[in-house]
């Protein structure tokens, strides 16, 4: 038997006094001393993760919260710093938002990154649900915010979402490629190609075969560097509720990662196993599947309560149970309220230490997930704190938790 593989995800939130203060320092997202103090207590705790034995470290890509909520727009730059500071943990991203990103740029960047870190690194992609920002970095596709509804925009993200991730693995794996999608095209344009190309000689002489024509013209192309892994890293990808994910993963061999309600997570976790192995990949229960869970572990139950209402409420309340796609209602406003909604998610787990081994050990006792992964909001909640927690999960926790020897690998 084995353990799971613990990824620690910080959704990076500048610091404040609550929500009053957070209005009062308005747009606290953008106090560059605040900035710059949590990037780098930031690297203080990747470095003591991989000291404690976390498999992975993780953040997200955000855009333009000046609220200070999730101040994460580039997860590929922390990814490459945190490389330079680790010797055993992986590092990821949970996850590029791909209906906002050129699909070469990513291609390119997440293969220097797997260089970098020696192939310790994962690659998260999301659908991307927050039209704050989505609608405008995704403008030029007229890419939409996922919905997770069925409507007619959530259809056009999925697709866009598909097609980007395709040319993404075709980037990775192959000599060359012509790009030729419904939303994007390389060589653009495509009917023509790069025409008048003055270094078309060498080109054909030392490129990719096909990429230039007897015309000169480019007609294919080859995205470099590849990978350090083979065929190219782990792909994890978020699901909040569409069953379309879950298939779409299971069919590519990808990692779902889980945020739904726990009798919600277990069904998906069994839907997956089926369509993986339809699909030839002769996968066990859990393997290549990661529940994601916000965690709090106190010395009681009473300051469990306390920590949740200082460094979590502001945000569950005005912000995440705002979107539907969370799986949950909007918060009352009243503290009070929201905590007891935040209870009662199945999303958050805490307490104590025996609370904690109870909540996970019910869970694995239903499916062995391979992949755990703990969201803390740093720098809201300190370096100190959230280290003290973490260590008490991989120290106290963790040993609980079996799982059967899983040979994954990245397809």
């Amino acid at each position: 038997m084995a353990k799971p593989k613990v990824i620690v995800q910080l959704y990076p939130m500048i610091p404040t006094d609550g929500e009053e203060d957070r209005k009062a320092r308005a747009p606290v997202g953008a106090d560059s001393d605040a900035y710059y103090k949590a990037v780098h207590e930031w690297t203080d705790i990747v470095k003591a993760a991989d000291e404690m034995g976390v498999w992975g470290m993780s953040t997200i890509e955000h855009h333009l919260h000046s609220e200070g909520y999730e101040v994460g727009p580039n997860p590929g730059v922390l990814n490459a710093h945190w490389a330079a500071h680790t010797k055993n943990m992986h590092v990821g991203a949970l996850g590029y938002v791909l209906a906002t990103q050129d699909p070469i740029r990513v291609a390119e960047e997440t293969a220097i990154i797997d260089h970098l870190t020696h192939g310790k690194y994962f690659v998260g992609f999301a659908r991307g649900y927050q039209k704050r920002w989505t609608d405008i970095l995704g403008q030029a596709s007229d890419a939409p915010a996922s919905t997770s509804d069925g409507s007619a925009a959530d259809i056009l993200n999925r697709q866009i979402f598909e097609e980007r991730l395709e040319m993404i693995i075709d980037c990775w794996t192959k000599d060359s490629v012509e790009l030729n999608g419904q939303f994007y095209q390389a060589p653009y344009p495509i009917e023509t190609g790069v025409q008048g190309y003055p270094g078309d000689d060498i080109a054909r002489a030392a490129g990719a075969e096909g990429e230039v024509d007897e015309d000169g013209n480019i007609r294919r192309i080859c995205v470099v560097p590849k990978p350090f892994q083979k065929p190219h890293p782990p792909v994890f990808i978020g699901v909040h509720k569409s069953p379309e994910t879950i298939e779409y993963c299971a069919k590519n061999g990808f990692h779902p990662c889980y945020f739904n309600p726990t009798d919600v997570v277990i069904d998906l976790a069994k839907m997956y196993l089926e369509e993986a192995n339809k699909a030839g990949h002769n996968l066990q229960l859990g393997e290549r599947q990661n529940i994601v869970r916000q965690t709090r572990i106190a010395p009681n139950r009473d300051e469990f309560k306390r920590r949740v209402m200082k460094y979590d409420i502001d945000i569950f309340k005005n912000f995440y149970s705002a979107f539907a796609s969370h799986n949950v209602e909007r918060a009352d406003p009243s503290d009070e309220a929201a905590f007891e909604a935040m209870k009662n998610t199945s999303f958050m787990t805490g307490g104590t230490v025996d609370d904690a081994i109870a909540y996970w050990r019910g869970i694995f006792d239903q499916a062995p997930f391979e992949y755990i992964t703990l969201i803390w909001h740093f720098a809201q909640q300190p370096k100190d704190l959230v280290l003290e927690e973490m260590q008490l999960f991989m120290e106290k926790v963790l040993p609980e938790l079996d799982v059967p020897d899983y040979a994954s690998a990245a397809e």
